[in-house]
């Protein structure tokens, strides 16, 4: 076992009830993690995180869930807490959690701007920090954050744009953490075939996304799957970790920096 070998690890996965939270927690538990701890939003993932803490004990991982709105006051260090007192220490953490909206910037309301920016920029900025202070030398940081960071379109604008300090978070977090040997990057996925998607889009958006990327035929629906990712997040957690940050699209060709 290597110092960056995924086996006998503590990882903490925030959105890890379902859609590529739930996939990166059962892939990890694969991988022999020792301990997997996943937060979910609210008591409608609920069923979602309990099915995946079967999933993972099943691996022989120990697992734990818990439950918080994160855009609360000190609930992200709260979550880091629990954490600790659960699992004893943390060696990966991982940060899916996000908010999407399209819409026009004239029809962006204030409250929708504030909305965005707490869920992808502020929870994004204190998952970070909390792990900068709690994370194990040698550990690994990572960030979802999104493919529209390469994007030249209208409509995504709050978010995209509370995405996009999160490219910045990362880099300079990376430098702050380097001497311990933490690696922090982030990921962008493409259009992924999640409810998180669908959820904004109108079917005529859809059927452009499904074949905008270079490597959309090759795809059972034309778009990023969750499979597609959970090899790069895997290999970014342990064998990548020179790797550092970086804020890498994998996309299929959908879009590039």
């Amino acid at each position: 076992m290597t110092k960056h070998s995924i086996a006998g690890k503590t990882v903490l996965i925030t959105g890890g009830a379902k859609n590529l939270g739930g996939q990166i927690a059962r892939d990890l538990a694969a991988q022999r993690a020792k301990t997997i701890v996943i937060h979910y939003h609210s008591a409608a993932s609920e069923a979602d995180a309990k099915a995946t803490l079967h999933a993972i004990q099943q691996t022989g991982a120990q697992a734990f869930a818990f439950q918080a709105d994160l855009t609360q006051p000190g609930a992200v260090a709260g979550l880091f807490a629990k954490t600790l007192h659960a699992a004893g220490s943390l060696d990966i953490a991982i940060n899916t959690v996000g908010k999407v909206l399209k819409k026009t910037i004239a029809d962006t309301t204030d409250e929708e701007y504030d909305a965005m920016f707490a869920i992808n920029t502020k929870v994004a900025y204190q998952f970070i920090r909390e792990a900068g202070k709690h994370l194990n030398n040698n550990g690994k940081l990572l960030s979802i954050v999104t493919s529209l960071l390469g994007a030249y379109t209208p409509f995504y604008s709050t978010y995209a744009g509370a995405k996009a300090a999160v490219e910045h978070f990362t880099r300079a977090a990376s430098k702050e953490l380097g001497a311990r040997g933490i690696s922090v990057n982030a990921i962008g996925p493409g259009p992924m075939d999640t409810p998180f998607f669908y959820g904004q889009e109108e079917p005529e958006a859809v059927a452009y996304h499904k074949t905008a990327a270079a490597l959309s035929s090759f795809s059972s629906t034309g778009l990023t799957e969750v499979g597609d990712i959970v090899p790069h997040v895997r290999f970014m957690v342990s064998d990548g970790w020179w790797m550092t940050g970086q804020t890498i699209l994998v996309n299929g060709g959908y879009t590039t920096k």
